[in-house]
């Protein structure tokens, strides 16, 4: 296995959820992390409860992944504290739900802009910095990225093009030294769409389980690549 002690990784998202779940992970396994939120004070608190884990070192920054500039300040601020940048995890999403008639037009592009434009603007600013390193790009997808469902065209739409997306950057970019993949979840106990995760979401992926695959997907030789990953709950509640 690949050692990862010291690596560095930049989540997109990080405050709560899957990527706070990734970011937990990585620190328990030496990894030095900064995480992103549009809150600075969002980004702040996790970080306080993250650098609690044994060996935490992680900062919180303010970013909007829909501000290309935005992302490139927060890829500076990594290199700034760290040097180098080993991981990129565009993890920031959001999803709005309704038949296509009744979507508006500013649901439509906050849906887009947020979870297609921002991953393309995150391996935009970072990719030199990835270069450098031989580093890793993840791109959390979801299994609406494979499967469509009434009132979800802007949120298919996205994750259908986050899916897309990752597989072409991969062909661009692996001559380069850069691994990429795509995780796709289902169901997932977190706090998306307003959701309070509770003990009724036992039968979910847990955001731990995904903290896991991406060490796992980080200590692999890099000879191998899983590029795209499916995953769902075992047995459905």
């Amino acid at each position: 296995m690949q050692n990862i002690e010291n690596k560095t990784a930049l989540i997109t998202g990080g405050s709560k959820g899957i990527g706070y779940g990734i970011a937990a992970a990585l620190i328990a396994k030496g990894m030095k992390v900064a995480i992103t939120s549009r809150s600075q004070d969002a980004a702040d608190k996790a970080a306080a409860k993250l650098n609690k884990i044994e060996g935490g070192e992680v900062i919180g920054i303010e970013a909007d992944v829909r501000d290309f500039d935005s992302q490139a300040d927060a890829v500076k601020k990594v290199l700034d504290k760290w040097g180098q940048l080993d991981l990129l995890v565009a993890n920031a999403g959001i999803g709005h739900f309704a038949p296509v008639q009744d979507l508006t037009l500013e649901q439509w592009h906050e849906t887009i802009d947020t979870n297609l434009t921002g991953v393309f603007y995150s391996l935009k600013a970072g990719v030199d910095a990835l270069k450098d390193s031989n580093g890793f790009f993840i791109s959390i997808s979801s299994l609406a990225g494979t499967n469509f469902f009434a009132g979800g065209s802007a949120y298919n739409a996205s994750k259908f093009g986050v899916t897309g997306f990752t597989q072409a950057a991969m062909l661009d970019l692996r001559k380069d030294g850069i691994r990429f993949t795509t995780i796709m979840p289902g169901s997932v106990a977190t706090y998306f769409n307003d959701h309070t995760p509770s003990e009724k979401d036992s039968w979910k992926i847990q955001i731990e389980d995904l903290g896991q695959m991406v060490v796992d997907l980080m200590q692999m030789h890099p000879r191998t690549l899983p590029s795209k990953i499916e995953v769902r709950p075992s047995i459905p509640g």
